[in-house]
């Protein structure tokens, strides 16, 4: 299944830019959910300058600060229709996260407008936005963790947990950038809360935004647009610069940021400045009694932004770079449609917003926000229980989930709409709507830990220095080591050492005696600095130093690379290797260089030439080579799978075929050539005994993940390590 790529929660409660001619909409409509109760009419005052240079005030009672927008509501149906189509892989839709970008512009365009044509205090601000959106959000946390509680394996439950916390305190985003989750990359299993980012980024928008513009009012209470204007203008500048360079170097940064998607909010704010001036031109002119011109332009803008939105939710796919300037396509195409409609004049029968403001697309707009919050962990529970489903069954999940978000609509938004808006009364709301949830949070997480064993460090065991067996004779492991509970997080230590994408240069990152002339280097990608704990005893039983050189993703062999998360070759890559290999031959020079890595770049023969390549390199430098050969690789989530079987360790076994690919070193007769020492615990990890390999060895859990060993593994193969050197090194 797709990995979620939610929709910004559809506002259902903020107000229009205000307008200056009559809508064509029916004061009926003001009823639907997508807006706030009905205010008094504004009367909106147009000057104009007779022949005579004599000014006379033209007054139209026609256009109200929240005038209801038919067209919006069923935009908000195209989108969240895109992002559901998208989650449930519906052919055709390959783009559907581009429904994000719509909300997040729709958001900017009403925000803004009600905070500039509207005086509110940030109390009020703040409780009529908590009042609307915490109370469906709250619902549907809770009832997650109770499906979680009961339908999930206890790991998940564990991840749930801490998810539900970040979803319920409004920083879901930030927590998946601290994971640098792959939003786009297929083959990780998603969190069931991950399309709660966007409502973190919504809430982080609305305390922003509301803080500056009003704040802005009361400075300048005189200058109503200006200060919005410039506002809108220097934040959409620096944040779009922002996404630009951070969809580059990192994608969980670029994605789930709030710096690097306030430009779309932005964009919106925009056109709802631009749509005031328009609509007063459109007043004055109609009180001159002056033919109204550009109906034909905003006709033809409206067209075109709304083929923008479907273009990109058909073009686009997980191999896009996005946002970056591709989020310039969905999000300029939906400010055109907002302006479009924002002139004051009735939508005519070839007017896009007539399209827009059909009753199937309304319908489906008013339920967008509850249906966003439901549809995807309905999805991700059920494919959690039985294993990856076709588009059909994801597309009946998805329209059955619809049957919660019509409840949650009927039952928990609309009674909040119809009753006080007093803002102690929504601030009371809001403070339960965010308790519940992390009670809710704290308790699942509780009950998880407790039925994976704990989450306490236990020592490594003693490993074999040689032999067939892991462990030193005698030794016996008689509770999972590491725990479920702590598998996750078994990380070899030093982890800032590994460098992220953007980076060209590692830093000094150095441990045992960090002052000795004497010093081991591991260099290599992740699969290399899983090492360390093997390695850092050969180094401080002689007071060395290891000095650890690594980048994820980044093969030591000159391999070309291409990364999915960049979407492009990965030529920081290529630098990273050039500026290491040069740097390591400026000196001093090593007592021994460790080599390591995935063995899964390109093909066999790229392999061997950029091994080759890189050999020369480190063979000029004299130091002695040793290589670690790459570990089994399972293919799947490990502990994941071990908490879903209850602890039986022979459900997690993996074909032996595709737990190793050849590898140059070992049979393609170049560490002959070079003089390497080649280590090679392939054997003892996967036992010549049958067709799997084992997960589990001798009580010792050997990955964290889906291809790296836990750092209590590395810890127990560090004698077999010290035995594999004997030679190189003296005692």
């Amino acid at each position: 299944m797709p990995t979620a790529v939610p929709p910004s929660p559809a506002r259902t409660t903020t107000a229009a830019p205000a307008t200056a001619a009559a809508t064509s909409t029916t004061r009926a409509g003001v009823t639907g959910a997508a807006s706030e109760p009905t205010p008094a009419p504004t009367v909106l005052t147009a000057t104009v300058r007779t022949g005579t240079d004599r000014a006379a005030t033209v007054r139209t009672a026609a256009a109200r600060d929240a005038a209801f927008r038919p067209d919006i509501e069923g935009l908000r149906g195209i989108a969240v229709l895109a992002v559901l189509c998208f989650h449930a892989a519906v052919p055709g839709v390959t783009g559907g996260y581009v429904g994000v970008d719509v909300f997040f512009v729709i958001s900017g365009f009403l925000i803004t407008g009600m905070l500039v044509a509207r005086p509110l205090g940030l109390l009020d601000f703040a409780a009529r936005r908590a009042r609307r959106i915490l109370p469906a959000a709250a619902v549907v946390l809770v009832a997650t963790a109770l499906a979680g509680g009961l339908l999930l394996d206890p790991l998940r439950g564990t991840d749930l947990a801490r998810d539900l916390l970040a979803s319920a305190g409004q920083f879901a985003n930030w927590r998946f950038v601290g994971r640098q989750t792959d939003y786009l990359a297929a083959g990780r299993d998603p969190s069931v809360l991950q399309h709660f980012w966007s409502l973190g980024v919504e809430n982080q928008f609305y305390l922003l935004w509301g803080v500056l513009l009003l704040g802005l009012g009361r400075l300048l209470p005189h200058r109503r647009t200006g200060p919005a204007w410039l506002a809108t203008l220097a934040v959409g500048a620096v944040s779009l610069l922002l996404c630009l360079r951070w969809t580059a170097q990192s994608a969980p940064l670029g994605y789930f940021s709030t710096a690097s998607r306030l430009w779309e909010f932005a964009a919106g704010g925009a056109a709802a400045l631009l749509a005031r001036r328009l609509a007063l031109r459109t007043a004055g002119d109609a009180a001159r009694g002056r033919p109204r011109p550009g109906r034909v332009l905003l006709r033809l803008l409206g067209w075109l932004g709304a083929a923008a939105v479907l273009a990109g939710a058909g073009w686009y796919d997980r191999a896009t770079p996005f946002p970056g300037s591709a989020a310039l396509l969905p999000a300029l195409g939906t400010a055109a449609v907002l302006l479009a409609g924002g002139s004051g004049l009735p939508a005519g029968r070839a007017d896009v917003g007539r399209l827009l403001a059909t009753r199937p697309l309304r319908a489906v707009g008013r339920l967008s926000y509850p249906w966003y919050l439901w549809h995807w962990p309905v999805l991700t529970i059920a494919e959690a229980r039985s294993g990856p489903l076709p588009w059909t069954v994801l597309t009946a999940l998805t329209l059955a989930s619809a049957v919660p978000a019509w409840l949650t609509l009927r039952l928990v938004e609309e009674p909040l709409r119809r009753g006080s808006t007093a803002p102690r009364r929504g601030l009371s709301i809001a403070a339960a709507a965010l308790a519940v949830p992390l009670i809710a949070g704290l308790t699942l997480g509780g009950g998880t830990v407790r039925a994976l064993g704990g989450a306490e460090e236990a020592r490594p065991p003693s490993g074999a220095a040689d032999g067939a067996d892991l462990l030193a004779p005698g030794t016996r492991v008689l509770t999972l080591t590491p725990s479920l509970a702590r598998a996750r997080t078994d990380f070899p230590p030093g982890r800032d050492c590994e460098i992220p994408l953007a980076a060209e240069k590692s830093p000094r990152c150095l441990f045992g005696d960090e002052r000795s002339p004497d010093r081991i280097v591991l260099i290599g990608d992740s699969h290399a600095g899983q090492w360390i704990s093997g390695l850092l005893p050969v180094a401080e039983q002689r007071h060395w130093a290891l000095e650890v050189l690594v980048k994820p993703g980044c093969p030591l062999a000159a391999v070309p690379v291409r990364n999915d998360v960049l979407g492009r070759t990965f030529t920081e890559c290529d630098r990273w290797r050039e500026n290491t290999l040069a740097r390591l031959a400026a000196g001093p020079a090593p007592r021994l260089i460790v080599m390591s890595g995935l063995n899964r770049y390109g093909g066999a023969e790229e392999r061997t030439e950029g091994w080759r390549r890189t050999l020369d390199r480190l063979a000029a430098l004299g130091a002695p080579l040793a290589y670690l050969a790459d570990t089994p690789m399972p293919g799947k989530d490990i502990p994941t799978c071990l908490a879903a079987s209850d602890g039986r360790s022979d459900a997690c076994f993996f074909p032996r075929e595709s737990a190793f690919e050849p590898d140059p070193l070992l049979a393609g007769g170049l560490a002959a050539r070079y003089g390497i020492r080649v280590l090679d615990v392939g054997p003892v990890l996967c036992p010549d005994t049958g067709p799997d390999c084992p997960a589990v060895l001798q009580g010792v859990l050997l990955y964290r993940d889906s291809g790296h060993i836990t750092n209590t593994l590395a810890s127990v193969l560090a004698p077999r390590l010290e035995r594999g050197l004997a030679g190189l090194l003296p005692n």
